[in-house]
């Protein structure tokens, strides 16, 4: 039996190959296993990172170059902001959380863990996660608790001095019902979501249709990069945004590749 080379990975059913061609696919995918053994994710999370990689597939697992415009927007809407938060949930804390806690650090911006499906020890466990990461403060767990007007979930419980007291709050993986109470609240929503469909990519100020994993690290990127702006640049980039728009350019690009990739597979292969 071949030994495992260091460029493999093991996986809960086996080796990862370094060669596998949805090796990144599958790593990923055991973050998420591993972080439902840890009480950071639950089911209901495998479920929606699911749904979400189908959309991955229709925009070719890329960053597009409509989300890098809505990374560069977001990024200039978290550095304007006065008191931005990045709302935490099972998920971000099990792909990205040392992304997050560098993401917090250079806008800088609070940290506060927020979920539908919500009990105490998921909200330590994703807490402690984002403390490994390097987070020094971490709201929604112990600090003082106050809800979201028109909103019944779970969700409703804010941290006081966090996403309540936010004027801008990045968000990702479908959310739809607190983004649009958010949005009613006042404030400036970001949102991840790789469904331009979703309630949340509608309600949200900006979305960024992309992977959480790619995202995130482009937006720390951009926010290092964008630091020495002035106001009036910052100000200026976003003046004109639209996210409507935004939308219906995801929508066309997911339908015109759907339409290259028929077109490119009639006439090929065998016939049975």
């Amino acid at each position: 039996m071949d030994s495992p080379q260091s460029s493999e990975n093991w996986g809960s059913s086996g080796i990862i190959p370094a060669n596998h061609p949805r090796r990144e696919s599958l790593l990923i995918r055991e973050k998420l296993v591993e972080a439902l053994r840890e009480n950071i994710l639950t089911e209901h999370g495998l479920i929606a990172h699911g749904r979400g990689e189908c959309f991955d597939y229709l925009i070719g697992e890329t960053t597009t170059p409509f989300a890098k415009r809505s990374i560069e927007i977001s990024a200039s809407l978290l550095l304007l902001a006065k008191k931005p938060v990045i709302s935490v949930n099972g998920n971000m804390a099990a792909l990205v959380p040392e992304e997050l806690v560098k993401l917090a650090n250079e806008i800088p911006a609070k940290l506060e863990v927020n979920l539908f499906y919500r009990n105490e020890k998921r909200l330590k466990s994703i807490k402690e996660k984002l403390q490994r990461a390097g987070a020094t403060e971490v709201l929604g767990v112990e600090d003082e608790q106050v809800t979201i007007p028109e909103l019944f979930s779970e969700r409703r419980r804010v941290s006081k001095e966090g996403i309540f007291s936010s004027d801008v709050v990045l968000l990702a993986l479908e959310d739809g019902d607190r983004t649009e109470a958010l949005v009613k609240m006042g404030k400036k929503v970001i949102s991840i979501d790789l469904n331009p469909l979703s309630r949340t990519s509608i309600f949200s100020t900006v979305t960024i249709v992309d992977n959480v994993t790619r995202a995130i690290p482009l937006l720390l990127s951009k926010v290092k990069e964008m630091k020495t702006w002035d106001r009036e640049s910052l100000v200026n980039l976003s003046k004109n945004f639209n996210n409507r728009e935004n939308i219906a350019i995801a929508l066309s690009y997911i339908s015109e590749r759907i339409t290259a990739l028929s077109a490119d597979f009639k006439g090929k292969g065998k016939s049975i």
